[in-house]
């Protein structure tokens, strides 16, 4: 699977991409979040509070509880607003 990060997940992890191999157990993008906050201080800081994200899954906005599978690109990125 394809992560992508932007902006302050980006910063915090201190990078902007990776590929990783997910266990079969994780199918949605909450899962995935949860699977990533175990992987270490920086990523536990990122991803221990998914209310604080926002995620794309092939470049489409989509919920937490949507499904992913190991072929995704899946981006993370953190509210935004404009003005």
């Amino acid at each position: 699977m394809k992560l992508v990060y932007f902006a302050s997940v980006r910063q915090t992890l201190g990078k902007s991409e990776e590929t990783i191999s997910v266990p079969a157990t994780v199918t949605t993008v909450s899962g995935l979040a949860n699977f990533l906050a175990a992987q270490g201080p920086a990523y536990a800081a990122v991803f221990s509070d998914p209310r604080t994200l926002h995620a794309a899954v092939n470049h489409v906005h989509v919920r937490f509880e949507d499904f992913v599978s190991d072929a995704d690109e899946v981006a993370f990125f953190p509210p935004v607003t404009g003005g």
